[in-house]
């Protein structure tokens, strides 16, 4: 389910249970609506509220946390293959081929983390599916002739692993969100604390608004933590701008 249609049932969700406290307003006793109730009612709504909130500040932190260390991920992937680049360069014409590998190893992940944009007009001929561990063994199978070819093939095989292992960690972690449990105790304890507000509500215009609004920002909460799991879709995403750039210096 998208971030939208997730942000759009708990905006029915609250602002409906407001809207069940101000209906059900006009069927209680008078003996209900007493100044004594209403302070237990209020009471009990503060600690729920206090719960939500900080639950819901948690979810942005973490959610924020996600975002940034994938955002740092791929920035030091970019980095890396740069280096990589760089490195085989100085070994010579022998790793041509290999650095034509880390040129598309480069675009296909381009194409799974943002599969809409269209990277493929950078260059037709090189967005061929291949298996990424061909580069690998293409470094591998460089005869280094010196000394600097031995320390630059001995440090291009670290830097690959260590790129390799950045990279299926940031696949893995395409597929986190925010746990479902949570999120449905979360907008439970929200529509319980908006019910509370609607039961002693007045009904009018002004106070409908601001139930309205409150309501829409609480979805808008929850738009955001989801919007933040997806780092690589969606309206809050990361730029392909790094590995742009990255894609810009390789072969030169």
């Amino acid at each position: 389910m998208s971030a939208l249609a997730i942000s759009v049932i708990v905006f029915l969700s609250v602002f409906g249970g407001a809207m069940l406290g101000m209906f059900l307003r006009g069927y209680l006793p008078e003996h209900h609506q007493s100044a004594e109730s209403q302070r237990i009612v209020n009471l009990g709504a503060g600690i729920i509220g206090t719960m939500a909130a900080l639950v819901l500040g948690l979810l942005v932190a973490s959610a924020k946390g996600t975002y940034d260390a994938q955002n740092n991920e791929l920035i030091t992937v970019g980095a890396k293959v740069v280096m990589l680049d760089r490195g085989l360069a100085l070994y010579g014409p022998e790793a041509k081929d290999s650095r034509d590998l880390l040129r598309r190893t480069v675009l296909q992940m381009m194409q799974r983390l943002w599969p809409h944009e269209q990277i493929a007009r950078l260059d037709p001929s090189d967005v061929q599916s291949f298996n990424p561990a061909t580069l690998y063994e293409s470094i591998q199978r460089l005869s280094p002739k010196d000394e600097i070819q031995r320390s630059v093939k001995a440090l291009a095989i670290t830097t690959m692993t260590q790129v390799a292992e950045t990279r299926w960690l940031m696949f893995e972690q395409r597929s986190m969100s925010m746990s479902k449990p949570l999120l449905v105790i979360l907008v439970f304890w929200l529509t319980v604390n908006f019910f509370s507000f609607g039961l002693f509500a007045p009904r009018n215009a002004t106070v409908i608004g601001t139930l309205f609004l409150c309501a829409l920002s609480v979805a808008g909460a929850i738009f955001l933590i989801n919007e933040l799991y997806q780092p690589f879709g969606g309206l809050i995403q990361i730029p392909s701008t790094t590995l742009r750039n990255v894609l810009a210096q390789l072969g030169h």
